[in-house]
């Protein structure tokens, strides 16, 4: 019986591959090319085509780096550009970026060569920052348009863009103007010239005028496609971050071997616990380990009822789930202190379905080296042969195993593959511990633990600790220790001003440190300073294709709910920044875990040259080492073929369908089939290579529903 299976399965499998194979024998004359789904870039060193090498790194997508300063750097000629592959005429690249519109010169072999690259298979050019000037389709600035600072505009996505590659945005362009003492843009704002076949995507005001002129746009000419681009931006510009997605959206028309989503996630850690509270005379934290034995009185903040009323009823009204990461046992110490109930458990646990939660030990004890808190800084206690002393395995997973059983009898919906430590305690910290507790992984293993959270600002990179990989947080900068804004004005300036200004001078002497030009005043300093530039840094880590988490604290809900105001700031800056087909993607730890694990996989694999990819006609065809998976990003209605039919590829996000996908049964690529043919971005077709008329594909539709997302762990 399982013989004759095999045989049936065989020959079906023989009879698709010769259905497939039967359009290539039926116009063997004049094959349809394979476009290679690779990138080539060409770079001068400037931060243009460092923003765009940038964006393809973060999504995965597979490019080739020419870089014009190297003597030894291979020469462009039809020979690099293109070949043939088993009698198919073949372009080793599907788009081209260039520093600018030509950055060869005039009359160059090289320049002339990509002309007919471009010309011959369909291949989009963009200008990663050139001058405005007729050659690009533009006229100059001085007719009527306008050379100079951007700093602080506000550039418009046009109907054109919107039905284009920038479909994803809502409109608005703002141009960041981060101090009024430093030139942070420089654009070329100008109209078409006369008679050329330009299409503006976005443009920005032209001064003194009601007018508007491109600092995006297509240029249709001599049977080629360029987008040309007249501002000048680096890869940490919100602008840039902003446009990216268009960009690549442009160069790849819609077929991308990568995928980038906009990430945020926030962990709120210590629920159900209190955080000691930062003494403004003392400037340090009394029964923390950062003020001497006996120095000061703990005054801790502690959430309310009121207080997770609040996070629930904001949460909803958001549309955004926290992560409450909590510790049990202190829920339990507040009924022994108080007299045997606790209202904000009870509150919490009555809206638990509101909220993931992650177990964050019992009681969060330090969990790495033993801690002699005798002075300050703290140092690891020895052994008495001069070893260090480590917190055992028993205890750490006592610590894993009580916080869960906490969990069940509250009736908590738990993931048990979850763990953060108190501090991120029992992996590596420096300088006092610079190895993980050789303890923590045997427990991780005693309890099951797969994604365990780390910190971001001193272990960036997901690694292994047993049998669980770390997730990254990005801590954000609101103070553990503040409950109340003044709290956290006054430690922002203890830290971030000079001694001379009364400050710790810290600023001073750190490395990657800045200090405030003067203390921020106590009442208006959160407001108008921290909120926006901890906002900023957040939206930038969600616009950069970055799933990391942010962490804050329960205080930051408490008294003063300082957290709120950054969060808000956030979630509305990105609502009036995205159109609804691109929400932000709001993962729990375990999929965020996954995604950096799959990410790294495929990373290495590109980066190695082992991953191959292309398309011929309407089929888009990858190849990756086993067990890695493929990323990429497809118009709407692609499918997945298997040995037997097909199924949908993808989830949708920004206008496309874009996800991680790993070959079917029996299969050793993932072959990909695109939807029929309809016409570009642009809203014309593109020119068909010279060998055969082939499909060209559009951006889609944008999608006006949230969906869910996530990789498996």
């Amino acid at each position: 019986m399982r013989r004759s299976v095999r045989t049936a399965a065989l020959s079906t499998t023989s009879a698709l591959l010769l259905a497939l194979a039967a359009p290539a024998a039926q116009g063997a004359a004049t094959p349809a090319p394979r476009i290679d789904l690779r990138v080539l870039v060409v770079d001068d060193g400037g931060p243009a085509t460092a923003a765009i090498t940038d964006e393809l790194d973060g999504s995965g997508t597979p490019y080739t780096l020419l870089d014009l300063r190297r003597a030894d750097r291979p020469v462009i000629d039809a020979g690099f550009l293109a070949d043939t592959v088993a009698g198919r005429p073949r372009a080793k690249f599907q788009a081209v970026v260039l520093p600018n519109d030509n950055p060869f010169g005039a009359d160059s072999a090289e320049m002339a060569a990509l002309a007919s690259y471009e010309k011959s298979f369909a291949i989009p050019q963009v200008d990663a920052y050139t001058y405005a000037r007729p050659e690009v389709g533009l006229d100059y600035p001085v007719h009527g348009g306008y050379s100079g600072s951007l700093d602080g505009a506000r550039a418009e996505v046009t109907a054109a863009g919107k039905a284009g590659p920038f479909g994803y945005l809502d409109g608005s362009v703002p141009f960041e103007d981060n101090s009024p003492s430093v030139g942070e843009s420089y654009a070329h704002v100008a109209k078409p010239a006369a008679g050329a076949d330009f299409t503006t995507y976005v443009d920005a005001p032209l001064p003194g005028s009601q007018q508007r002129g491109s600092i995006v746009g297509e240029y249709r000419h001599d049977g080629r496609r360029e987008l040309v681009v007249t501002f000048v931006y680096n890869q940490h510009q919100q602008q840039f971050r902003l446009l990216a997605r268009g960009i690549v959206n442009w160069l790849t028309q819609g077929v991308q071997i990568g995928a980038a989503r906009n990430y945020f996630a926030v962990h709120v850690d210590d629920v159900f616990g209190a955080d000691d509270r930062w003494d403004s005379d003392l400037n340090c934290t009394p029964g923390d380990v950062d003020c001497a034995p006996g120095q000061g009185e703990p005054d801790p903040i502690r959430m309310t009822p009121a207080d997770a009323q609040y996070a629930a009823q904001w949460s909803a009204s958001k549309g955004f789930t926290l992560d409450m990461v909590y510790n049990g046992g202190g829920s339990e110490l507040f009924k022994e202190e108080s007299g045997g109930s606790d209202p904000l458990a009870q509150q919490l646990t009555a809206d638990k379905d509101a909220y993931r939660w992650v177990n964050h030990t019992y009681n969060h004890p330090f969990l790495g080296c033993v801690q002699d808190v005798t002075v300050v800084p703290w140092v690891c206690a020895k052994n008495a042969d001069g070893s260090t002393k480590y917190v055992s395995r028993s205890v750490i997973s006592a610590q894993i195993a009580d916080n869960r059983s906490w969990a069940q009898r509250a009736g908590l919906p738990l993931r048990n593959d979850e763990l953060v430590t108190g501090e991120h305690s029992g992996l590596r910290i420096l300088p006092q511990q610079p190895d993980d507790n050789p303890n923590l992984a045997p427990a991780l293993a005693d309890n099951a633990v797969a994604w365990l959270g780390s910190d971001n600002s001193r272990d960036r990179a997901q690694r292994r600790v047993g049998p669980a990989l770390t997730v990254p947080r990005y801590p954000m900068n609101v103070f553990y220790n503040a409950g109340r804004t003044a709290e956290q004005i006054d430690e922002y300036n203890w830290i971030y001003t000079r001694a001379a200004d009364g400050g710790s001078g810290i600023c001073e002497t750190a490395a990657n440190s800045t200090c405030l030009p003067e203390p921020l005043d106590t009442t208006t300093g959160y407001t108008d300073y921290v909120v926006p530039l901890e906002a900023r840094i957040g939206l930038g880590h969600a616009l950069a294709n970055d799933p990391r988490p942010h962490f804050i604290h329960q205080s930051n809900l408490a008294e003063d709910r300082i957290a709120y105001p950054v969060l808000n700031r956030v979630l509305d800056d990105y609502a009036a920044l995205y159109a609804e087909s691109t929400p932000l993607v709001n993962l729990r730890q375990r999929d965020i875990g996954a995604e950096l694990r799959d990410r790294a996989a495929w990373n290495t694999a590109v980066k190695a040259g082992r991953v191959t990819a292309y398309r011929i006609g309407d089929t888009v065809t990858v190849q990756a080492p086993g067990g890695v998976r493929v990323t990429a990003t497809m118009p709407a209605g692609t499918r997945q073929n298997l040995l037997l039919g097909t199924t949908g590829f993808g989830s949708a996000y920004a206008g496309a369908v874009s996800g991680w996908v790993g070959p079917g049964l029996l299969q050793d690529r993932v072959t990909l089939t695109l939807p029929a043919a309809v016409p570009t971005a642009a809203g014309s077709a593109v020119a068909a290579p010279v060998q055969e008329s082939a499909p060209k594909l559009p951006l889609p539709a944008g999608v006006r529903q949230r969906v869910p997302y996530g990789v498996t762990g």
